[in-house]
């Protein structure tokens, strides 16, 4: 049983690092420059990074959740 839980943490963290990682490479297809001010470069980054990590833990745990309910579901239908 505690292999189960370290697999699950395990392949939690590494969806999560996953999407977070593709939301960043996606939103670096958006031209900010017009809504970035002047000698706000630092900020505009920041930005960027949390919106890659809200972005791609939202994903991630809508992945880990189908996952999840389709482990769940032999049990309710046998």
């Amino acid at each position: 049983m505690d292999q189960y839980f370290a697999f699950q943490s395990v392949t939690g963290l590494i969806s999560h690092i996953f999407f977070i990682a593709i939301a960043f490479y996606a939103l670096q297809a958006i031209m900010p420059e017009s809504w970035i001010r002047k000698n706000k470069v630092f900020q505009a980054q920041l930005l960027y990074i949390l919106l890659s990590i809200a972005i791609g833990s939202a994903v991630s745990n809508f992945f880990l959740d189908i996952s999840y309910w389709s482990r769940q579901l032999p049990g309710l239908i046998g």
